[in-house]
């Protein structure tokens, strides 16, 4: 066992069924770790605290009573002392640390534990077809994306699908532009280079004569026969669909973002079950007409009138909107796929929408052992405090963010390394530059915002991505120089800083675990962030390569080629590469 919490949990719950009998065995003793500003210890356990009521005893009784109990351990806990009102101060034996960081390096899991197995759908990414990827994409894929590997690290079954804007009636004036275009002219190639510039064409036709062009006449019709199943307007929708899967690969081949082709699950193949889903609403009597339009009036979603407020699951023109496509979508994510739990990393503002949603489709029975969760994504902001947008008001494009940061590392690089080949410079600034912008994005909460700033992203300096990608480099440069093929200990801790590196080590397993659990990328961020600064207090203090003697200097090799692990398999779980050198 490598995981210190569960070691001891184990541990203080046999000392409570000796104290007090078999009954309180299961009971949690509420492991944490210490408080360092007030003792040495390496955990705290406060199930006196929790248990005083029960037990009819005062905590600092029941306290000495499951001390007694550990007093005679003789594997695990070297002291145990109870502080305050019932605290138990709980040091663990320095053996035990080394044996269980031993452990930890044979282990191709490096303690990242194995929990209940679950089928968990991501969804994540969702760009808009023959739009430009914008800034605001840019959280939601990067969180996605390193919630998707977290949890299959955790050996979940992550079912990633990608919900593109694919549909509805902006199709109807991309068709006919590209008509008019040509389906192989230099404009039409612009859904895949400059997909923006190919809208605003569509829409400034669209809009001349206030919409009442022959242009837009024939758009309008067009909508209707792409979604009555016209076989040239599905053979023209899937030119612009190619076109958009060519752009949205080569954002997310920048990014190093996993998702592919066959994650799409779009809009658009939920189209043939909107219909149904209207009329079993309706049947069930979820559903009402109200003013033409067909809604879900739910009295826990009450508006500013002190009415309920209506989810419009078709128009009065009989169109569907994304209410339906959501109802058809969670409906498929729990009956068809029996997901577990159903991950929508999307923007806090359609918090309501997806509650409404959601509490719909249960009434209707279509959300069964799923839970569907929204990891609210908040706003990438410039130091101004205000969201990107370019002079004339539109967001800033991800791949301007994207290229910026690549410019700006190879500037960093070259003015670093100017002794390596161009294109091992070129390969480190691209590692770096992604880097940074994932890690500045992964390392605060993701329903928060940050200040997208590129000095600050890339400093070798602080909390960033390549300082901890500086630390893997490092690291490796101090293993090539040591005379040896495997760094396999045995580890001994003699010194403090040793203990400290290898107890840190030990909480990766349970970090990962909460990141699962919590769905918070940043845990694993800062977990990350402060082995790498106890990894640099150890190398200060305590000799590798020119230890005092063999035994000494094999044992910390071994922490340091476990610390690298750790940083490497930490940093691929958050989307992030890890050089051989900077």
């Amino acid at each position: 066992m490598t995981d210190p919490t569960l070691a001891l949990t184990t541990r203080v719950q046999q000392a409570l069924a000796e104290a007090f009998g078999p009954e309180w065995r299961e009971v949690d003793p509420v492991i944490r770790p210490a408080n360092k500003r007030q003792t040495d210890a390496d955990f705290q356990a406060n199930a006196a605290m929790a248990l005083a009521k029960r037990v009819g005893k005062p905590p600092r009784e029941i306290a000495q009573a499951i001390a007694d109990q550990i007093a005679a351990d003789d594997g695990l806990i070297a002291s145990v002392e109870i502080a305050g009102p019932g605290f138990l101060n709980l040091t663990l034996r320095t053996d035990w640390v080394a044996a269980a960081a031993g452990h930890q390096l044979e282990d191709d899991r490096l303690g990242i534990p194995m929990p209940e197995h679950q089928i968990v759908v991501v969804d994540y990414s969702s760009p808009n077809a023959a739009k430009e990827m914008h800034v605001g994409h840019l959280r939601t894929t990067v969180v996605g994306d390193s919630l998707s590997r977290t949890l299959e690290a955790l050996g979940h079954d992550v079912i990633r699908q990608n919900h593109l804007g694919d549909w509805g009636t902006a199709f109807g004036m991309l068709i006919e532009h590209l008509l008019e275009v040509g389906e192989d002219s230099d404009d039409a190639k612009l859904l895949e280079t400059d997909p923006n510039a190919f809208y605003r064409a569509a829409r400034a036709k669209f809009d001349s004569a206030d919409g009442t062009s022959d242009f837009a006449v024939r758009a309008r019709k067009r909508v209707a026969t792409l979604q009555g199943g016209d076989a040239e307007s599905k053979q023209l929708w899937v030119k612009i669909m190619d076109f958009t899967r060519a752009y949205i690969n080569r954002v997310y081949r920048d990014l190093g973002i996993t998702l592919t082709d066959d994650d799409i699950r779009g809009e658009s193949s939920y189209n043939d079950e909107l219909g149904e889903v209207c009329d079993s609403l309706q049947e069930q009597g979820i559903a009402v007409i109200s003013d033409g339009a067909l809604c879900v009036f739910q009295d826990e979603f009450i508006g500013r009138d002190d009415k309920p407020v209506p989810l419009i699951i078709r128009k009065s023109d009989g169109g569907y909107g994304y209410a339906t496509t959501d109802l058809a979508t969670v409906r498929h994510r729990s009956l068809d796929l029996h997901a577990d739990r159903a991950l929508y990393v999307v923007g806090a503002p359609q918090n309501l929408h997806f509650r409404m949603v959601w509490s719909a489709a249960d009434k209707a029975g279509w959300i069964k052992g799923t839970e569907p969760i929204h990891v609210q994504i908040g706003n990438v902001v410039g130091k101004d405090g205000k969201i990107l947008r370019t002079r004339s008001g539109d967001l800033i494009s991800l791949q301007f963010l994207v290229d910026s940061a690549l410019e700006r590392a190879a500037e960093v690089v070259a003015e670093s390394r100017a002794d390596l080949p161009e294109e091992e410079r070129a390969t480190i600034a691209h590692q770096v530059g992604i880097g940074a912008i994932k890690y500045a994005d992964l390392s605060v909460s993701h329903d928060s915002g940050y200040t997208f700033d590129l000095d600050r992203m890339l400093a070798l300096q602080g909390n960033t991505g390549p300082y901890l990608q500086y630390a893997t480099a490092r690291i490796r440069s101090i293993l090539s120089r040591a005379d040896a093929v495997q760094f396999d200990g045995p580890i001994v801790l003699s010194e403090p800083d040793e203990r400290a590196l290898a107890l840190r080590m030990l909480d990766f397993g349970p970090v990962v675990a909460e990141v699962g659990e919590t769905l918070e990328p940043h845990r694993l961020a800062a977990y990350l962030y402060d082995l790498a600064t106890t990894f640099t207090a150890f190398y200060e203090h305590c000799p590798v390569l020119k230890a005092e003697d063999a035994a000494v200097r094999d044992s910390r090799l071994a922490l340091c080629a476990l610390t690298r692990k750790v940083l490497v398999k930490g940093l691929d779980l958050l989307g992030i590469e890890s050089p051989d050198q900077m």
